[in-house]
């Protein structure tokens, strides 16, 4: 490993007492920076949780796996994050070893998780757009859930071998307990192409069929046979394909660091600067808290259940009033759910 330019042998001294000599600056940028994505991550991610359970129109078989990717990336906020930000302040951490543990375990969970249910996300938009007339069948509120079990089972199965290997060490340069790259190289491998680049060439190909229907459509060349889109179809596929490049942006460094490291470490570990390294960490922390964003921002209909919801805690009547679909009705508007149901009367795009 790196320290301030030299190279120590973990096992010389024992890694819970590495401490790295870094200017004040840069303890407290990080430690802001890390605050700033656990509030936003609870908070946004709570958000999308209650727009769904709120709405009645938001419950449907599509937003179920917006709710369990909310739900994964919840789970590094409540706990991980918060142990690295307490030994960002304390330069070291004295958690002891079960806390890393369970620290690198649920990051493993959440980070696996996510990109699990960023894929079931973009198979359901295939799908819908491009299989439309059996995706009622396919995608039944009782398959949906199942689905998304076992996107939690296969993420389980995933994780657990890291507690076999020994993978889960702190590493004093990112103040976290995570997957130590240079633990197996196979290892390393095998997980960089099962947990990265395995489902993000599958959801390239979802979202690549898709985008080349909505051409179809635009050009007005799309067969009689298949099914029309709606506007809300192309901008509910097109929130979720921002989802999913911000996802690929936010790790795809660390992970293509990491699998240089593992296919030659003694050559590529000198030449990646401690900076980048630190960078890519803490840009892929980033990402958990960017998902709630993205739906207020380019969807209209989780843009005004947020601010019910906020006008709804500011008065102090979340639990005693109706649920904003009275409220709707009440307010004569009609938003428009985040993935549409099949049975809606569809017009073609102009």
């Amino acid at each position: 490993m790196i320290i301030n330019g030299s190279y120590l042998n973990r096992s010389s001294l024992d890694p819970y007492e590495e401490v790295l000599n870094r200017p004040p600056w840069v303890t407290t940028t990080l430690g802001c920076f890390l605050i700033f994505t656990i509030v936003v991550d609870i908070l946004g991610n709570l958000l999308v949780i209650f727009s769904v359970y709120r709405n009645k129109k938001l419950r449907n078989a599509g937003n179920i796996f917006v709710v369990s990717l909310a739900v994964a990336d919840l789970v590094v906020a409540i706990y991980p994050y918060p142990l690295v930000l307490t030994s960002i302040f304390h330069k070291g951490w004295n958690l002891g070893y079960v806390h890393c543990q369970i620290s690198g375990f649920l990051m493993g969970i959440s980070v696996i998780g996510s990109i699990f249910n960023i894929t079931g996300i973009a198979i359901n938009r295939y799908c819908y757009i491009c299989h439309s007339l059996k995706y009622d069948k396919l995608y039944s509120d009782k398959n949906s859930v199942c689905y998304v079990l076992l996107i939690w089972a296969l993420t389980i199965v995933a994780i657990v071998p890291n507690l076999f290997v020994g993978s889960l060490q702190y590493d004093p340069r990112v103040y976290s307990c995570t997957f130590e790259q240079s633990a197996s190289s196979a290892y390393t491998i095998a997980v960089v192409f099962f947990h990265f680049i395995l489902p993000i060439m599958i959801v390239t190909y979802c979202y690549l069929r898709i985008w080349i229907l909505v051409i179809q459509v635009r050009r007005r060349v799309k067969p009689d046979n298949r099914p029309k889109l709606t506007p809300h179809d192309v901008r509910n596929f097109v929130t979720m394909f921002v989802v999913f490049v911000l996802f690929a942006v936010c790790w795809a460094p660390l992970n293509f660091i990491g699998l240089a490291v593992a296919i030659n470490p003694e050559v590529v570990v000198p030449l990646i600067p401690e900076w980048l390294f630190v960078a890519s960490y803490f840009m892929a922390y980033f990402n958990s808290c960017l998902n709630a964003i993205v739906y207020g921002v380019l969807n209209q209909n989780f843009r005004r259940e947020y601010k019910r919801i906020v006008v709804s805690v500011c008065t102090a009547r979340i639990f005693f009033h109706g649920s904003s679909n009275d409220a709707a009705e009440r307010l004569k508007s009609k938003p428009s759910p985040l993935i549409t149901n099949n049975n809606q009367v569809k017009v073609e795009l102009v």
